[in-house]
């Protein structure tokens, strides 16, 4: 039986399938790290809603960590494909080695940098008298197992790239069944509440370190994972490719700071921490829906990068094709369940009838858009694997600067929970621009016209 896939040759529907599927799921449980963890804190009895807002504020900091994971594990693992596709091993294996370090060092400064910070971040991001307490608890602890989580997390996209999409899935596969498993022993049999639950979430992250490590140094790697002294050359090309991602998922921090801001200001003291309450639960179905697509696309840009590398824009112009219909039926889906069955969802977190009916409604707010957003996910993530990343940077920054724009604006004129419109506002609008711009790339490279210089060899 086959064992790797060979991105060269292998039929690239298939290819998809098997690249992007896996990595999809993976995601997907991955987001269980967040719902799990809210779902347990939601029914803590008595002060279960007040807790439940208290990691919701935290929400940000833990967006804006993960992002570093996404800053060298994208960057290094596109570089790293388009290696292999050129057939330089060397290069490839050095790319590793540099991504790894340099993750290292980053990990370690951002733990020292938040912890002597969280104070005054969370204050800032909607913290209230009665939720600071919480949200400070959770921060703490989470925040001291910031290096397992980068590793775990930036690591990951090497093991897909090498071809061994299983694997990748198994790195959050173990991280979420040990975090489920722990959440209800360190939550309520411990009566430890809210720092049960970061506890709970920073063992599963070394759990998943452990395995990610382990695994790119098995035998079987075609290139196994070492360690150098940082090179600032092979630094600044990883960083280069591996920004655009990052600042994509560090401004979702900005837009959940500022929607939280928004509705704890507006909502004022009666009905802000409410407000927050919901935004939380529909943040977390949100979840649900775009890490999956992330795992789709992010799972197809070391089939895209391998292929630019040995420069075949035909398999190229396939896989953008399959990936945006893997996409678009997930996301179909995924708007006929939003319509018709929210209240099951935000039932696992609460049963307050107030809270209830607010969710579910945020709910389908935040979906109406959500079809037409696939198209922007797989534009972006597919030009960051070309290494057009001021292009796709681009592209993600309006999109996020609509949303920031319209959550700020549209309660002034509106009640205050008419800030969960700026979503589809944006997602529409920006998935109609991506796909203006895409049109133009297509007839530049992918009818095969010329091969594109963005990424130095």
């Amino acid at each position: 039986m086959k064992k790797t896939n060979d991105f060269g040759r292998d039929s690239i529907p298939l290819l998809v399938l098997k690249v992007s599927v896996p990595f999809m799921f993976a995601q997907f449980v991955n987001v269980l790290y967040s719902i799990v963890d809210r779902i347990y804190v939601g029914n803590i009895p008595v002060t279960g809603a007040d807790a439940l807002a208290g990691v919701g504020v935290c929400a940000p900091i833990v967006t804006l960590l993960s992002s570093f994971g996404t800053l060298f594990g994208v960057g290094g693992s596109v570089l790293f494909s388009v290696r292999l596709g050129a057939g330089d091993e060397k290069g490839a294996r050095k790319i590793l080695a540099n991504s790894f370090t340099m993750m290292i060092l980053v990990a370690v400064v951002l733990t020292a940098a938040f912890l002597l910070t969280k104070d005054q971040l969370l204050n800032w991001f909607g913290a209230s008298e009665v939720t600071f307490p919480y949200a400070d608890t959770y921060m703490t602890i989470y925040t001291a197992g910031t290096v397992f989580a980068l590793i775990a997390m930036g690591m990951n996209f090497f093991i897909t790239a090498q071809g061994f999409p299983l694997l990748g899935m198994m790195t959050t596969l173990i991280g979420a069944v040990i975090n489920i498993v722990l959440d209800p022993v360190f939550i309520f049999l411990f009566n430890l509440d809210v720092a049960g639950a970061a506890v709970a979430t920073v063992i599963a992250q070394m759990s998943s370190c452990a395995f990610v490590l382990g695994t790119l140094r098995r035998k079987k790697m075609r290139v196994p994972l070492g360690v150098v002294k940082p090179d600032l050359s092979v630094g600044k090309q990883i960083v280069k490719i591996g920004f655009s991602p990052f600042l994509i998922s560090a401004t979702d921090s900005i837009i959940i700071i500022a929607m939280n801001a928004v509705l704890q200001y507006y909502g004022g003291a009666e009905y802000g921490d409410t407000l927050v309450t919901a935004a939380t639960i529909v943040q977390s179905y949100m979840l649900l829906i775009t890490s999956p697509m992330l795992g789709i696309t992010g799972g197809s840009q070391p089939l895209i990068s391998f292929n630019y590398g040995a420069d075949r824009p035909d398999r190229i112009r396939k896989t953008f094709f399959w990936v945006l219909m893997l996409c678009f039926c997930f996301t179909a889906v995924m708007f006929l369940i939003s319509r018709v069955m929210p209240q099951y969802f935000v039932r696992i977190f609460t049963d307050d009838p107030e809270y209830g009916r607010l969710a579910v409604w945020g709910i389908q707010a935040f979906t109406l858009m959500i079809v037409p957003l696939s198209f922007q996910y797989v534009i972006v993530d597919g030009l960051t694997a070309l290494g057009m990343t001021k292009i796709s940077l681009s592209l993600s920054l309006i999109r996020k600067s609509l949303y920031f724009g319209a959550t700020c604006v549209l309660p002034l004129f509106f009640a205050a929970e008419n800030a969960f419109y700026a979503e589809p506002l944006a997602d529409g609008t920006a998935a109609v621009l991506s796909c203006i711009v895409f049109s133009f790339i297509y007839r530049r490279y992918l009818r095969g016209e010329g091969r594109l210089k963005d990424i130095k060899m």
